[in-house]
């Protein structure tokens, strides 16, 4: 490719001929497109059930779309403060004082993102320098393995036990001098475990014996069954100043497609996600900002009735699969069931293009969620309508 200078009439430069430089290294290289979107597209083109990725088709909250339609018809269409709307960051500070237990400044503590997804880049690139060690606990959600490769960390991943208990030898032997950050994922997608408090008291010592920092992905906080609890490791003593709370509003409230979410963290840690944020994407949307202001505001048996529809959605997505002769334990939090396939005798991936093309229902290759391994699993998720997950199961009955 050649550069030309400008002309004599002043008209700009232009590129002429063809590409001929070599071809060059980028990050996105070392890291594949997700899994859980590209099985979305096969069941698109083969019309299966998409049971892939985790956004409900139903409707969410009516107090939701009539306050983002009112706040389009007040014209707030134009660019909210970067950091969040003032509104929406004191809603917000005072339910995760209620719920998480967390105390934060709504000036100077929280950072709206677009969607969870961004918060955890954003702290990501924020708070660690190439060649940091990040710890990653495996099972896990696809997205972590790329942030750590984009912000130049190096994942040392610990393996939780057979029945998703933590070995403490081992995540004592995951911290090093190096470790800079740990990433948590409570409730867990895929497999819907449910840190305990002795858990994470555990994982805090070991943050501040180390000087490490928390990332914890909260997002199904309030998915939780069978008497389950949440708690956010940022309300533990000596966690105030060294952890990062991320949640969203898409999964508690079924609007995935908004792409709202938040970051917390002590004043000096948030400074610098908010840098980051800005250059990221400046801020999130603006009217539905004012829309998530009226969902912090839904009583308290909204969340009781989103967690007994799950229950129920979940336990019948379960009595499908087992009557289909996949094997998974009942998660307990979040809204996706793991299931072993191994007595199918085929690979994940292939298993899952089998289940798309065969019997026209879409789930996600379990080895997506491990830096290696993971082929004897597949990931379903239930959140859809009872209808849907009907129809899923029906069709289950033709595996073969």
């Amino acid at each position: 490719m050649e550069w030309r200078s400008p002309s004599p009439a002043g008209r700009p430069p232009v590129f002429s001929g063809p590409l001929s430089r070599a071809p060059f290294v980028s990050r996105a290289d070392s890291f594949a497109e997700s899994v859980i979107r590209e099985m979305t597209r096969l069941a698109l083109e083969h019309d299966a059930i998409n049971l892939a990725q985790g956004f409900p088709d139903f409707p969410c909250p009516p107090e939701l779309k009539d306050a983002a339609c009112e706040a389009i018809q007040a014209d707030i269409n134009q660019y909210a403060i970067t950091w969040g709307a003032k509104n929406l960051r004191e809603e917000l500070a005072r339910k995760v004082g209620e719920y998480n237990g967390i105390d934060v400044d709504p000036e100077t503590e929280i950072t709206i993102t677009c969607g969870s997804t961004e918060s955890m880049l954003a702290a990501m690139l924020a708070l660690v320098v190439p060649g940091d060690e990040v710890v990653v606990p495996e099972p896990f959600y696809e997205n972590y393995g790329p942030d750590a490769v984009l912000s130049g960390a190096v994942p040392h991943y610990v393996s939780f036990r057979h029945d998703l208990s933590i070995d403490e030898e081992a995540w004592k032997t995951a911290f090093s001098a190096k470790t800079r950050a740990v990433i948590l994922n409570t409730p867990s997608n895929p497999t819907g475990k449910v840190f305990s408090k002795e858990e994470l008291s555990f994982i805090a010592d070991l943050c501040i014996d180390h000087d490490t920092i928390a990332i914890t992905d909260e997002i199904y906080e309030h998915i939780l069954y069978d008497g389950k609890k949440h708690v956010s490791i940022g309300s533990l003593p000596g966690m105030e100043d060294r952890t990062v709370t991320i949640g969203s509003f898409s999964k508690t409230y079924s609007v995935t497609g908004w792409r709202v979410g938040y970051a917390l963290a002590d004043g000096a840690l948030t400074e610098r996600i908010r840098k980051i944020h800005d250059f990221l994407t400046v801020g999130a949307p603006a009217p539905l900002q004012q829309a998530c202001v009226a969902a912090l505001r839904l009583p308290a048996e909204y969340y009781r009735d989103l967690a007994a529809d799950y229950d129920r959605k979940r336990r019948l997505l379960y009595r499908g699969l087992q009557k289909a002769g996949l094997s998974c334990d009942l998660p307990e939090g979040a809204y996706y069931l793991f299931c072993d396939i191994s007595s199918f005798g085929m690979a994940d991936t292939v298993f899952a293009r089998h289940l798309v093309e065969t019997v026209g229902v879409a789930a996600v290759p379990g080895s997506s969620f491990y830096h290696a391994g993971g082929e004897d699993r597949l990931r379903f998720t239930f959140s859809k309508s009872d209808e849907t997950l009907d129809e899923a199961c029906r069709r289950l009955e033709n595996l073969s």
